[in-house]
């Protein structure tokens, strides 16, 4: 359900393709999250060339996974704050071109674990400003009743780079590693980031600069608070967001769950990520319908829908007993957690104001990290104490129940606009 507003022809995915900008910008953060995806695989594939065999499953992956994850947790709303300040443009290609050259630039120096964790935390750091700049550009090349297929697509291709990148990264780095042996993985990486900034450079953003940004000093705590401060009293938005990070809160717990299910089946530890890519190819499908069709459905609690879905599968996930219907379970939660996600981010663009942008997407981007993060931890003890049926029911019970709750918020929000 979007806040009503005089809406032109949809033609879904269709209007998308005309349009230069947008298509530059979608082919170039493809490139981007794909080169992101591979990055980590990598950095993971070079802890043997920079550790002894021994320390590379123990401390040497743990100390990189917090390389790679801190800047998020410390960066993410301090990367919205800047893109207020500077070019949507320039964030996103200056990034890239960062990210490029760094890894580049690994294979010519020393083999010691702590440039490897300098670089692994460098490239993440920088990857914190091109989130949000990158969701602050679409409204600025998608006009508003054009904003629904947008976010569709690039949910999907969001979560397709991340199921190509993880199946594709390692036969890909070894390919290229055979022809130019000892820099050839980095170079890939590196090429990828820098294609991404190519391809962006010809972009032409309508961005309109207040005098006020270029001449009042950056204070990256107050303009935190200002943005925190935008959120709570745009309850319309807040609400969005509460949504969004609360199905990244599912998805990162789905992680934890689907190893438990992995093991319930009979199946090698490693297959439960197939039960992941299912979600993701879940998603694909359920952005291609609202990307399509999302214009017929602007009146429906389309929310409410994606958290019931995504409940219903949870707790039919106890009496799954065979692999072929729980990937099908898995496929239908993606096109519930697509309801969700789609129209809430649609919904925050629409009616964020365009010098609020990098703030609140900042915000989200900071939340979402956090979400990712915090309850694959938790989920992993509560399975440990109460087990995977339990915490099953437990979460298709409180997904629901948030989700009939933040529907009555926003119905009561909608209702105070009219």
């Amino acid at each position: 359900m979007l806040p009503p507003e005089p809406t032109a022809i949809n033609n879904g995915f269709t209007a998308l393709l005309k349009n230069r900008g947008f298509m530059l910008l979608w082919i170039g953060q493809l490139i981007s999250q794909l080169a992101d995806k591979v990055f980590f695989v990598l950095m993971i594939a070079l802890l043997q060339l920079y550790l002894p065999v021994n320390d590379v499953a123990g401390e040497g992956r743990f100390y990189l996974y917090m390389a790679f994850t801190v800047p998020a947790m410390l960066f993410g709303s301090a990367g919205g704050v800047i893109v207020d300040r500077v070019p949507k443009k320039l964030i996103m290609v200056g990034s890239d071109v960062v990210r490029g050259l760094f890894m580049i630039l690994v294979p010519f120096l020393p083999r010691e674990f702590g440039i490897l964790l300098f670089f692994t935390f460098a490239i993440s750091t920088v990857t914190q400003f091109f989130a949000p700049a990158e969701q602050a550009a679409i409204p600025l090349l998608v006009k508003k009743e054009g904003l629904m297929a947008a976010n569709a697509l690039f949910s999907s291709t969001m979560m397709a780079a991340l199921i190509i990148g993880n199946a594709v990264a390692t036969p890909m780095l070894n390919w290229f590693d055979s022809f130019n042996k000892g820099f050839g993985k980095e170079l890939v990486v590196g090429c990828l980031y820098i294609l991404s900034a190519v391809i962006m450079m010809p972009i032409q953003f309508r961005e309109h600069r207040h005098i006020h940004e270029e001449t009042v000093p950056i204070n990256p705590w107050a303009e935190f608070l200002l943005g925190l401060r935008y959120l709570r009293q745009n309850r319309l938005i807040w609400n969005a967001m509460l949504q969004i990070v609360t199905l990244y809160c599912v998805f990162a717990a789905l992680i934890e769950l689907a190893i438990g299910m992995a093991a319930r089946l009979h199946l090698a530890p490693e297959e439960f990520s197939s039960f992941v890519a299912a979600a993701g190819v879940g998603m694909v499908i359920g952005a291609a319908i609202l990307g399509n069709f999302g214009h017929r459905l602007h009146r429906k609690p389309l929310p409410l829908i994606g958290f019931l879905i995504m409940a219903f599968s949870l707790g039919f996930f106890i009496f799954i007993d065979n692999q072929p219907l729980a990937l099908g379970l898995c496929i239908f939660l993606g096109v519930g957690a697509a309801f969700v996600n789609v129209p809430m981010q649609t919904l925050i663009q629409q009616e964020t104001p365009s010098e609020m942008h990098g703030k609140v997407f900042g915000f989200q981007n900071h939340a979402i990290n956090i979400a990712l993060t915090a309850p694959l931890l938790i989920t992993t003890k509560l399975v440990n104490v109460w087990g995977l049926s339990v915490v099953l029911f437990g979460m298709s019970i409180v997904v629901g129940a948030i989700g009939v709750w933040t529907w009555q918020n926003t119905r009561r929000v909608l209702q105070d606009v009219i």
